[in-house]
Parts: C-alpha cells; sequence; structure tokens
C-alpha cells in the first residue's frame, strides 16, 4: 500500500484535472479513472485489478451483487453543448449494466446513471445503420433516456423501489 489513500489521491486527481483545463482549456483525460472510483464507492462495487474484458467492476451488494460492470465517465463542462458522446461501450464482450458518472467542472461527481445490457442493445439496434452505433457509440442524450438515475450527491444511493416508486 502506498504512502497516500486512494481517496487522498482522487481527491488530488479531481484539483489537478480543474486546474489543467483552466489552464490549457483542454481536459487532463483522468475523467474515466475518477468515474471508475466515484461509481464503486456510491454504488458498493469492487473494481477489477486487471482488465477482464468487458467489464470494470463487479457489485457487492444488493441490487447489483455480482453484476459485471462497465463503468463510463463525462465531465460536462458546457450543458448547452449538444451532441456529447459516452466512451465506447464494449458490446461484443460480457457485462450486465452501463453505469455512467456525470462529473461537473471540478470533476466532482454530479449524477449516476445505470442501463441494463438489453436495453442499451436494442438501443444500439435501432439505430443500426449508424457507423457509431456500430461501433458502441452512444450519445449522452440517449443513455439519460434508456438509464435509472442510481446516485446524486443530494439523495446519496437511489434503490430499485424509489426509482420505481417515482416513476409510477
Amino acid at each position: 500500500m502506498g504512502v497516500y489513500s486512494t481517496e487522498k489521491l482522487v481527491t488530488e486527481a479531481r484539483r489537478l484535472a480543474a486546474e489543467y483545463r483552466k489552464a490549457t482549456g483542454k481536459p487532463l483525460g483522468i475523467s474515466g479513472e475518477i468515474a471508475e472510483f466515484d461509481a464503486a464507492q456510491a454504488l458498493h462495487l469492487e473494481l477489477c485489478k486487471d482488465s477482464v474484458g468487458g467489464y470494470d467492476a463487479v457489485g457487492t451488494k444488493e441490487p447489483r451483487k455480482d453484476k459485471r460492470i462497465q463503468i463510463k465517465g463525462r465531465a460536462i463542462f458546457d450543458e448547452n453543448k449538444s451532441g456529447q458522446r459516452i466512451g465506447q461501450l464494449k458490446l461484443d464482450q460480457e457485462w450486465d449494466s452501463v453505469v455512467l458518472v456525470l462529473m461537473n467542472e471540478h470533476y466532482e461527481p454530479i449524477t449516476i446513471y445505470e442501463a441494463e445490457r438489453d436495453v442499451i442493445i436494442e438501443a444500439t439496434e435501432e439505430n443500426k445503420s449508424s457507423k457509431r452505433n456500430k461501433r458502441g457509440a452512444m450519445s449522452l442524450a440517449k443513455f439519460k433516456i434508456i438509464s435509472d438515475i442510481v446516485w446524486t450527491p443530494e439523495e446519496g444511493l437511489i434503490d430499485d423501489t424509489r426509482v420505481k416508486q417515482a416513476t409510477v
């Protein structure tokens, strides 16, 4: 184990990434690693030590217990900018759901969404002719439509029953 805790290192990485973007106008490119840390903490996931293919973490508690989860992260610097996309989805590999961690300009999580594999496959099949969809790319707007909000800073972890009650 290192001298610093992972939490302290991620906190410093957030600060450095925000400062770098402020100084250069370009993202530092570590939002994926920060998103993995945040998703693991918020949703009770265990991150995979090595690249295992189609997923980044496995759930340790219900409702995600033993689920294989792909984690994507996206820092939102301009909410009015259209056409934002999430990272490429590994459609040809084994996983159960995709978690998307949206972060603000300080790389702090603002919302976590989750979509099940069958819903994602169905959504990508709808527009098969698009080259982007063939590669497993999806717009941020489309992912928000097909997924559920599973965590917010205000509410914390939103369990399945509260999501169902909110949509009724």
